[in-house]
């Protein structure tokens, strides 16, 4: 079956359809980046302090309190399932985009391991295992590029039709 750039031949109205999805998704996930921004969780120190709690720290602006495990498994469960659906649906829409082959593949597998690598570490982190916290902004940041370049690409695609 050839899929590699169908994309591109779809109607109109269809790429539409795609392009409003992936604008939607895309302003959803990059709200959540704010919010992550807004808990100065961009920092190795943030990123501890944020589920870690800041007690010790007597000069501490905002005070902030050790999550508890009720909440952070929450937070685990919900990031990665909501990330699962977010990467299968992106990366089903980069297979009919035109790439080569190799790039599809990172691009539609590398986001699933960020997301376990960035909420699991997070929870590792938080049962005591620190050195997670580079582990959590690296996948992080690696499962931030991948979906910026996928959304782009099937935007791009969307936007400019097969002639």
């Amino acid at each position: 079956m050839m899929y590699n750039g169908i994309l591109k031949t779809f109607p109109g109205e269809i790429r539409l359809f795609i392009a409003a999805f992936v604008v939607v998704l895309s302003i959803g996930f990059f709200t959540g980046l704010l919010f992550v921004k807004q808990t100065d969780s961009t920092a190795p120190a943030g990123v501890e302090e944020n589920y870690l709690g800041n007690e010790a720290d007597e000069g501490a602006e905002v005070m902030k309190f050790k999550k508890g495990e009720r909440e952070m498994l929450t937070i685990v469960h919900t990031h990665i399932l909501s990330m699962s659906f977010i990467f299968f649906l992106l990366g089903g829409l980069v297979w009919l985009a035109k790439l080569p082959k190799k790039w599809k593949l990172f691009l539609t597998i590398e986001p699933f391991f960020s997301a376990v690598l960035t909420f699991g570490g997070i929870y590792l982190m938080w049962m005591g295992v620190s050195w997670m916290r580079y582990v959590v902004i690296a996948s992080g940041v690696l499962m931030t590029l991948t979906f910026t370049i996928s959304a782009g690409l099937v935007l791009f695609q969307c936007a400019v039709p097969k002639k």
